[in-house]
């Protein structure tokens, strides 16, 4: 049984609140750590990404109603950020919610894999972090949280949210805590 490692939103536009901004280089740091350490042990990588039509009309009632011009599909904002180290055999699944699982071909992909065990990483915790790892739990894979891979422009939601996850549908652990899973 194959574990995969699943990063959510790493993705240019999402990284321009300040907080984000401001964390930036660590993230994509740890994220390139984590994504070496999967490669290393033969364990699929998959990027998912949030992105919208120009025309906002497959986006969120959010944002439709704010018309918040992010994630457009075909623009520099949609695209991962340019640090990350993406290899031509990892997978990208494409979402339009926030949970990666939502009528996205996430669900499919992984058992295609025959992973029950997945790794979560990426921004934000309150919200994509948080979604796609209730809906991972709800369809009875066993979730690890890459702490040290995970944040959100929100600071209090964020460790709301790891309170909430931790331990209960989920098990938080640091890139060195997360080797271990992998032998």
């Amino acid at each position: 049984m194959t574990i995969a490692t699943v990063f959510v939103d790493m993705q240019v536009d999402l990284f321009s609140h300040l907080r984000l901004a401001v964390n930036r280089q660590t993230l994509a740091c740890n994220a390139n750590a984590l994504a070496r350490l999967a490669r290393a042990h033969g364990s699929p990588v998959i990027w998912v990404k949030q992105v919208f039509s120009p025309d906002l009309h497959d986006a969120s009632l959010e944002v439709k109603r704010g018309g918040h011009r992010i994630v457009i599909q075909g623009t520099p904002g949609a695209e991962l950020l340019p640090e990350l180290d993406c290899d031509s055999a990892d997978l990208i699944v494409i979402k339009k919610r926030y949970s990666g699982f939502f009528r996205t071909t996430l669900e499919e992909t992984l058992e295609g894999l025959d992973c029950k065990k997945i790794i979560i990483a990426g921004i934000n915790t309150h919200a994509c972090i948080r979604m796609t790892a209730i809906d991972a739990y709800q369809r009875d894979f066993d979730v690890f949280l890459a702490i040290d891979c995970i944040d959100s422009h929100d600071e209090p939601h964020h460790q709301i949210s790891m309170r909430y996850m931790d331990g209960k549908i989920a098990t938080g652990m640091t890139n060195s805590q997360l080797a271990a899973i992998f032998k």
